[in-house]
C-alpha cells in the first residue's frame, strides 16, 4: 500500500475506485465498504483509493472536541488499511479552509482533479463538503457530469451489521471487550513506550511494563483488569493488564500496566502494543498487599484459562 500525506503528492490514476471518510476504528461496517471497493476494483482492473483526514474533522470544526476519544490513531489506521489490502491511502490534512470546500468544489478539486475518480463508493448516509452539505442524492445528480459513477452501501446492509464507532466506544467504556472486539472484527488495541514506574509489581512477584500513551485523544477503556496479548519486537506474548489508579497502594494517577506471562526482560524505552482479549474484573482496593497478590494470582489463572478456551 502506498501512503500519501497530502493530495499534492498523489499521482492521478486512470481508473481510481475511491471511498472517503474518517474510518475511526476501521470496524466491520467500514470493512464492508472496503470489501466492496476491492470487489469493484478487481472487476474493472482499477486501483483502490481510500481518502481519509487528519486531524479528525471534529478537532477542527467542533467546539466540544476537547473530550474527543478516538478508537484509532493515524498510525493504527495505516496498519489496518494495509492489512485489508488497499492500494492507496491518502491522508489529507484537515484544515479550516479544507472544511469550507463546497460539495461541488470537493468533487472537482479532490475527487476529479487530484485523484481521477472513476467510481466513488460511500457508506449509507455519508455526508461531505462544507457543513456536511453533500449527500448521496447530490452525488447521483452531479456525478455523470464529473465523469464518474457513485455507489452507496445500502441502508439495510449497514443496519444488519448494527455497527458504529460510537457503539464500540460505549462498549469499551463499560468494559464490554467481547462486544467491542466483535464489532471491530479484531481485538481493540493501543500502544506506547514502556516507562519506569514505582516497580511495585516486581516486588509483589508480578513485574509490569508501565505503558505511556502519547496520543491524549486515544480511547483508553474503563479501569479494571484485562486478559491481553502484547506485541513486543514483533513477538506475540500473553499477559494481563491493569488500567487504573492502584488504590491499594494509594495511587492517584491513572496508569496502564502490563504483566507478560513468563517474561522477565528489561524493556524500558521499548514500544509495546496491547490487544485486549477479555475484561476480568473492575479495579479494587484490598486491605493488604497479601490479599492483592492472591487476587492477582487468581486473575492470572482466569486469564490463562480464558486464553486456552479461545
Amino acid at each position: 500500500m502506498k501512503v500519501y500525506h497530502t493530495l499534492e503528492t498523489f499521482k492521478k490514476l486512470p481508473n481510481a475506485i475511491v471511498t472517503s471518510g474518517t474510518f475511526d476504528g476501521v470496524h466491520q461496517g467500514h470493512q464492508k465498504i472496503l470489501s466492496r471497493l476491492k470487489e469493484i476494483s478487481k472487476n474493472v482492473h482499477g486501483e483502490t483509493v481510500v481518502l481519509t483526514f487528519w486531524p479528525h474533522p471534529r478537532m477542527i470544526v467542533s467546539e466540544d472536541s476537547h473530550g474527543l476519544q478516538l478508537l484509532s490513531t493515524i498510525d493504527e489506521k495505516i496498519q489496518l488499511f494495509e492489512s485489508l489490502g488497499i492500494d492507496h491511502l491518502i491522508i489529507t490534512p484537515f484544515t479550516r479552509s479544507f472544511s469550507e470546500l463546497s460539495p461541488s468544489e470537493f468533487i472537482q478539486q479532490v475527487l476529479v482533479d487530484y485523484i481521477g475518480t472513476k467510481k466513488f463508493v460511500i457508506g449509507y448516509d455519508h455526508r461531505f463538503g462544507r457543513n456536511r452539505e453533500g449527500s448521496f442524492e447530490f452525488l447521483q445528480k452531479v456525478a455523470p457530469s464529473f465523469g464518474f459513477d457513485v455507489e452507496e452501501i445500502p441502508r439495510q446492509d449497514i443496519d444488519a451489521l448494527a455497527i458504529s464507532s460510537t457503539r464500540i466506544r460505549k462498549a469499551l467504556l463499560k468494559g464490554n471487550v467481547t462486544e467491542a472486539n466483535e464489532l471491530l472484527g479484531l481485538p481493540y488495541r493501543f500502544s506506547g513506550l514502556v516507562v519506569k514506574g514505582k516497580q511495585l509489581g516486581r516486588k509483589l512477584g508480578f513485574p509490569t511494563a508501565n505503558v505511556e500513551i502519547k496520543e491524549n485523544y486515544k480511547l483508553i477503556p474503563v479501569n479494571g483488569v484485562y486478559a491481553i496479548e502484547a506485541v513486543l519486537r514483533g513477538q506475540l506474548y500473553k499477559g494481563m493488564l491493569n488500567i487504573g489508579i492502584r488504590p491499594t497502594v494509594d495511587g492517584s494517577n491513572r496508569t496502564i500496566e502490563a504483566h507478560l506471562f513468563d517474561f522477565q526482560e528489561d524493556i524500558y524505552g521499548e514500544h509495546l502494543e496491547i490487544r485486549l482479549l477479555h475484561y476480568l474484573r473492575p479495579e479494587m482496593k484490598f486491605d493488604s498487599l497479601d490479599n492483592l497478590v492472591r487476587q492477582i494470582t487468581t486473575d492470572k489463572e482466569i486469564a490463562q484459562a480464558q486464553m486456552m478456551d479461545k
